[in-house]
């Protein structure tokens, strides 16, 4: 029987969409790669992911002053690492105190001690791509591997919603949060959400208890909260200390703390981030690298 010109015209579209579905569904987990390396980020205009062969990261020793959050984070990500019940983080406070830092840190630190049969993969997803969140999860639903997606300096705007899709996310859904698969984060707001964002919701809503409750309560979603606070000028002194050492920049103590001080106040701000540029700058100068 042959085919009319309206047949032929809807076999031809429905095929157009047919091939338009297959380029933006998630990629079979067996493309994605995951035995590539240890971390990834996650594009999701394409849906792929692209491996990280090397880590930009400071080793865990060297993060001076953020002990009590260093130790219970590397507990929360060993568990998990071993199949045992953890927590989702958020990690908030004071900016250049080195929250992503202990996230890759952390990450490293598990993986050595439980040695390359229990790789811990790291994958990290851009501010902008959160949406996308859902799709990745369920990339990673399947897979075999244990792993922690990553969003560093998370925060949301007046009239964006998606933090709507993330609580979503973050409590599982119908289907539930994968057992493989925790989610980590930083940002400068204990709440995620600007104040006077909330304020605005409290002022004009009939019930303003109710509408600001769903805005606060996204950072419940995290059952691990760790506070970062600006840094005692002991601390940073540490800080450059441990690295100054780590590193080899043979320098009178007395002299290095003077200029670290002096640095600091160029600045108007002590912080692991501060010290790290110190460093790096004294670095230069005495012709170390820092490799």
């Amino acid at each position: 029987m042959p085919i009319t010109s309206d047949a032929a015209t809807l076999i031809s579209l429905l095929t157009r969409l047919a091939d338009a579905a297959e380029r933006i569904s998630p990629p079979p987990l067996a493309n994605a790669g995951l035995d590539a390396a240890d971390a990834f980020v996650w594009h999701a205009d394409s849906g792929a992911l692209q491996a990280v062969p090397k880590v930009n990261r400071v080793a865990l020793p060297l993060l001076v002053g953020i002990e009590l959050s260093r130790d219970t984070l590397l507990e929360n990500t060993e568990r998990f690492a071993r199949g045992l019940p953890a927590n989702n983080a958020l990690l908030w406070g004071a900016r250049g105190m080195g929250k992503s830092s202990l996230v890759k840190a952390v990450h490293s630190e598990v993986n050595h001690r439980l040695g390359g049969g229990h790789a811990l993969k790291l994958i990290e997803i851009h501010r902008e791509d959160i949406e996308s969140l859902p799709r990745l999860m369920t990339l990673l639903r399947t897979a075999p591997e244990r792993v922690i997606v990553f969003c560093d300096d998370l925060s949301f705007d007046a009239g964006d919603a998606s933090y709507k899709s993330l609580k979503a996310v973050l409590d599982g859904g119908i289907e539930g949060r994968p057992d493989n698969l925790l989610f980590y984060a930083t940002s400068n707001r204990r709440h995620l959400l600007p104040r006077d964002m909330m304020e605005n919701e409290r002022s004009t809503a009939i019930n303003p208890g109710e509408a600001v409750e769903e805005k606060v309560s996204l950072s419940d979603r995290f059952g691990l909260w760790l506070g970062f606070h600006k840094c005692t000028q002991d601390e940073y002194l540490a800080m450059i200390d441990g690295y100054a050492a780590h590193y080899g920049l043979d320098v009178d103590r007395e002299t290095l703390h003077r200029d670290a001080l002096e640095w600091s106040t160029t600045r108007g701000s002590r912080a692991g981030r501060v010290a790290w540029q110190f460093i790096c700058d004294l670095a230069g100068k005495l012709g170390k690298t820092m490799s």
